[in-house]
């Protein structure tokens, strides 16, 4: 089950979140192979003219759990402040050709307005 965690982002902001992840047993994940996703959307059912994805990067080394996701300053101006949700997701290829897809982290951000251009 994915972990749920709210923010609060700045309209017109560099945005960078860094994500320390951890297996099972509390060991950092081993994200060798592993890509992944972030999404947010004004709703769940939102259209894709409503859509915003983040810059999803796996820090080196993999080895090491750690996901950076990111929007730039002019990504978070050009959206309408107000109340999004989102999630993450990571995912591999088994040896049986499968793509496994893990949702880690989901929740809601709030984008608070900009005064300044």
């Amino acid at each position: 089950m994915a972990q749920y965690e709210y923010f609060t982002f700045d309209q017109g902001s560099d945005i960078a979140v860094e994500l320390h992840l951890q297996d099972a047993n509390g060991n950092k994940k081993n994200l060798t192979n592993y890509s992944g996703a972030a999404t947010m959307k004004r709703s769940y059912s939102s259209d894709s003219a409503d859509t915003q994805f983040f810059d999803f990067a796996i820090q080196a080394p993999p080895t090491d759990g750690i996901v950076t996701l990111s929007l730039t300053n002019a990504q978070t101006d050009a959206m309408e402040a107000g109340k999004y949700v989102y999630d993450v997701e990571i995912s591999y290829v088994d040896s049986n050709s499968n793509t496994i897809i893990e949702r880690i982290l989901e929740g809601k951000i709030d984008l608070t307005p900009s005064v300044t251009t």
